[in-house]
């Protein structure tokens, strides 16, 4: 199948795809934290450019945890962020094109002789040599496939399940309004080369420790329905956590819960995450665009899903949501 690009990306493409091309040593990093399509795009880079014969590695920063749910994917291009190369021919940003979003490793990315970022979020391309941003992609692995076949690098079954992830995660299992004809057709080339999909589905959907039952338990019996606004919140305090026996990382999917509400347009989770830091997740039926309201805390995403962090009170910034709903 051919690669595609947006329009107003082709430059930046070609540039991107020369880089990689010409590369003898590359260096590809997600943000802290990663989600699937993080993970699905660092991984499907840096083993397709190994197949290619490149020296290659990837990492994140801490804390350095491959989430569970995702340790079907082959961690052997993952190296501890105190190990990620200096000096490398290009370090690529993937999944985000903000600098304080690889955390402690943009010192490390910024000594390679090109930085590259390839990422579907927004971005006002301060930061890179190279920028391939593309907001009409689902998720940042179809624009890793693409790249991946304008180089007619190896795409094998790990490539194709590292990049299926990132695919169903950031998709929402194909079901957000982000998914194209393109999605569908990228897919269909990563099945066709070996993705197992009975065996993603029951890690990434069909699992979860024992524990995430009580912290599910505690924060739907803490949701609120604004009737006026249209819009559903709730908190996840960090001693939830602490009596599930669970880490933080763990409960990434409790926003999809609150989410379901019948009758609302916005959903928000608000999490503790460390003495007076509060993240917050939103989400959107699509009349109203969360990042715009995630911006006003200083965070960002698409116009149905995004996040932000604060240390401002709960009540304060549920506060502030409603305002913008108002």
């Amino acid at each position: 199948m051919a690669a595609m690009a947006a329009p107003d990306t082709a430059g930046a493409w070609a540039d991107l795809v020369d880089a990689l091309a010409s590369a003898e040593s590359i260096g590809v990093v997600g943000h802290v934290g990663p989600d699937g399509d993080a993970l699905g795009s660092m991984i499907g880079l840096a083993r397709a450019a190994r197949l290619a014969g490149k020296h290659a590695v990837a990492s994140f920063d801490v804390p350095f945890i491959v989430p569970e749910e995702m340790s079907f994917l082959d961690a052997s291009v993952l190296v501890h962020p105190s190990e990620f190369p200096r000096d490398l021919d290009v370090a690529v940003a993937v999944d985000t094109s903000v600098r304080s979003r690889v955390g402690a490793l943009a010192g490390a990315m910024e000594t390679a002789k090109q930085l590259v970022v390839i990422d579907h979020h927004i971005s006002d391309g301060s930061w890179g040599d190279v920028v391939v941003v593309d907001p009409t992609a689902g998720a940042t692995t179809e624009l890793v496939h693409g790249v991946l076949l304008h180089l007619g690098w190896p795409i094998d079954e790990a490539v194709a399940t590292a990049l299926y992830t990132g695919l169903v995660t950031d998709t929402g299992r194909f079901q957000y309004s982000s998914t194209s004809s393109r999605t569908h057709d990228i897919a269909s080339d990563l099945l066709a080369r070996g993705v197992k999909t009975d065996v993603i589905g029951q890690r990434l959907f069909e699992e979860s420790p024992f524990g995430y039952y009580e912290v599910v338990s505690r924060v739907l019996g803490r949701a609120v329905f604004d009737k006026d606004h249209a819009f559903v919140w709730s908190i996840m305090a960090s001693d939830d956590l602490s009596a599930a026996g669970l880490e933080y990382h763990e409960v990434d999917g409790l926003i999809d819960l609150v989410r379901m509400a019948r009758g609302t347009d916005v959903a928000c989770l608000l999490k503790e995450k460390g003495t007076g830091v509060i993240k917050g997740s939103l989400r959107s039926r699509g009349r109203i665009d969360v990042a715009a309201i995630a911006a006003s805390f200083g965070g960002g995403g698409h116009h149905n899903a995004a996040g932000f962090t604060s240390s401002q009170d709960p009540s304060e910034i549920i506060e502030q949501i409603v305002a913008h709903l108002s």
